[in-house]
């Protein structure tokens, strides 16, 4: 797997975001994503769809690898964490969680984020909240027209179309405006939307191998 990474300012604070759905804020020393939706193979599988283990794991996989690679101090989750609640897959991320004991769990409550007390106290997150304010930066799950902060947030699961001379390409996306950066959904189970980003945005779109802005 390649990381390739862009330098995004943003009121004179440096956020790196990478082709593995994924940013970095360097003063925060935090890792910031959306839209993990752990469970979500567990529940097609349990509704009668099979569906290979090999996709959420193909996920954690990306998420170690971003881990070595930024050591950040902090694991900041801009909702949807969990798909449908508590099932096998969420007993495999809290077994994956438990290789980084010295890293602080954050979780902006998104709309999937359905958590008991039992489950709460099973995924042991160190903050769960509708919101995160640092400084001024919010985080929602998805946008707030009230909120008078910048704000990094998720839910949309942006996509971009570039057209080709063969054919259209549809590519996930960061998308940046003057108060929101959208963040692009870290499965890779999930569909992208094209249709509902925020107007007047730089977009960021990646592949495998590179990102790039549009």
């Amino acid at each position: 797997m390649k990381i390739a990474t862009k330098n995004l300012t943003i009121q004179d604070e440096i956020f790196v975001l990478t082709n593995q759905r994924a940013m970095f804020w360097k003063r925060e020393n935090a890792l910031i994503l959306s839209d993990l939706h752990v469970g979500k193979t567990a529940h097609f599988r349990k509704n009668g769809i099979a569906l290979s283990d090999h996709i959420f794991e193909s996920d954690l996989q990306r998420l170690s690898i971003l881990m070595e690679y930024f050591e950040p101090q902090k694991f900041i989750v801009v909702g949807d964490l969990l798909h449908a609640g508590d099932n096998s897959d969420v007993d495999r991320f809290c077994e994956w969680k438990n290789n980084f004991p010295g890293v602080e769990f954050y979780l902006i409550e998104g709309n999937h984020d359905r958590i008991s007390k039992a489950l709460e106290a099973k995924l042991c997150l160190d903050f769960k909240s509708d919101r995160l304010e640092i400084d001024d930066f919010a985080f929602f799950h998805d946008f707030q027209k009230t909120n008078k902060r910048f704000q990094i947030t998720g839910h949309i699961h942006p996509g971009f179309v570039i057209d080709s001379s063969v054919k259209k390409i549809k590519l996930p996306c960061f998308s940046v405006s003057e108060n929101q950066l959208l963040l692009p959904a870290f499965s890779e189970f999930t569909g992208l939307d094209t249709k509902n980003l925020p107007k007047k945005g730089r977009f960021y779109v990646f592949t495998d191998a590179d990102i790039y802005e549009i």
